[in-house]
């Protein structure tokens, strides 16, 4: 049993048949009706991650031609293949219409109904790679140009894909990821109401440009938000800028925070007290690289970045003992005077502040903005107990987001394994 290579590594109990080597074309059949009748004016396009989707939703536009009485009628239920390759679907990507009663698809799709299979259990199959080797030896010419695999509609319906011989350890296994993918999918709404809910905060929270007060506030406070440079209320702190590159691997024992790639990602206030940091060796290392070693509630923003990631920041909490210090394309700064300990990391990031950025960014591909830009910005502030009060509301949400975001990169590899092993 351990070396029958057409058993699962896992699997239910009450299961233990061989599992069968099967030909496509015997458990579907090919589906070629055509919207000649303009019965659906929905244009449907296949995502590796949200299935058939209306490709108006995907693409924020219409592709198809706007007479799709040309287009193949797909019914719910029914399966389609898109042939066009990804990073994420090297082989092309299999799904079923569950979202839609009906819609329409390329004819350059190939597209079938079930005979005699689960459909939760073929829907499962094709997220897996088993069969992708298939698919790899009817497409011996490779792809073409526009990546778009040389993949025959007879061919692949010749393709074999094992199959459990009990129809009710197939409903097993297709039910039994159904209900994981819902489970992904609470978790993954969950997680984007948190995201919409703090962007909606952030702009409420905080005066929008020409006003004192913001749209939301604590009880207790009335007094207006004071205007203040950045530069009277921040100090620019140097930086090291050498690249990794640049940097010998004997000098590893440094931790070279690089905020554009590591930091800015995780958001507006970063705790290193979780973050497992090299320490610097020698305290001669940042005199020799003429840069400043950071301290408690330093903000480090992105100078230079290829996306919005430009202007961001990092404020710095619970350093500890560690020395750190910041790295290529960083704009490194200290607080002159006291802050709530997170406040400026949240509201630096928030819209009232960020907005300022945008008219003084410069290029194209590689977006830049300038120190002496940064200076001449206008920040917003409180008293030191009303940052406490919005600090602590942003941190708490912080948590949450992350908390919702550990739990589906929990589920997803959970489910990534137990795709691996519960199929052969």
């Amino acid at each position: 049993m351990m070396g029958n290579s057409n058993i699962p590594s896992i699997r239910f109990a009450g299961f233990a048949d061989p599992w069968e080597q099967r030909k496509l074309g015997e458990l579907v059949r090919r589906v070629t009706r055509k919207n000649s009748d303009n019965e659906s004016d929905l244009p449907l396009t296949i995502s590796a991650q949200y299935g058939l989707i209306d490709q108006r939703l995907f693409f924020n536009s219409q592709v198809a031609s706007k007479d799709m009485s040309g287009y193949y009628l797909l019914r719910k239920g029914e399966f389609a293949y898109n042939k066009s390759t990804s990073v994420d679907s090297p082989w092309g990507a299999i799904k079923r219409l569950t979202q839609y009663e009906k819609g329409c698809v390329s004819t350059l799709y190939i597209c079938f109904e079930l005979l005699g299979a689960d459909p939760d259990y073929l829907v499962t199959y094709y997220e897996t790679n088993r069969w992708y080797k298939a698919v790899q030896m009817i497409a011996a010419e490779g792809a073409r140009n526009h990546g778009l695999l040389n993949i025959a509609p007879d061919d692949f319906f010749e393709t074999t894909l094992s199959v459990p011989p009990s129809a009710t350890e197939q409903q097993a296994i297709g039910r039994f990821f159904s209900q994981l993918d819902e489970l992904i999918t609470l978790h993954q709404r969950k997680y984007d109401k948190l995201v919409v809910f703090k962007k909606a905060m952030l702009e409420q929270m905080f005066p929008q440009e020409g006003e004192s007060v913001p749209k939301i506030r604590f009880a207790g406070f009335a007094d207006p938000w004071e205007q203040r440079k950045f530069s009277d209320e921040l100090v620019f702190l140097k930086n090291n800028t050498l690249s990794r590159a640049e940097l010998s691997p004997d000098s590893g024992s440094f931790f070279d925070v690089h905020y554009g790639d590591v930091l800015i990602k995780y958001g507006s206030v970063l705790s290193l007290d979780s973050v497992d940091l090299p320490r610097i060796a020698n305290d001669d290392v940042a005199t020799k690289l003429a840069c400043d070693l950071l301290q408690e509630g330093d903000i480090v923003i992105a100078d230079t970045a290829e996306d919005s990631t430009a202007g961001r920041c990092a404020e710095l909490r619970n350093l500890g003992d560690k020395q750190v210090f910041s790295g290529l394309h960083t704009m490194p700064c200290r607080p002159l005077r006291e802050y709530a300990p997170g406040f400026l990391g949240h509201y630096l990031n928030a819209p009232a502040f960020h907005n300022q950025l945008v008219p003084l960014m410069q290029g194209i591909k590689v977006i830049a903005v300038s120190k002496a830009a940064m200076a001449d910005t206008i920040v917003c502030v409180p008293a030191v107990e009303e940052q406490a009060k919005i600090s602590g509301v942003f941190s708490r949400l912080d948590d949450l987001i992350t908390l919702h975001q550990r739990k589906l990169e929990l589920l997803r590899n959970i489910k990534k394994s137990l795709l691996d092993k519960m199929f052969v």
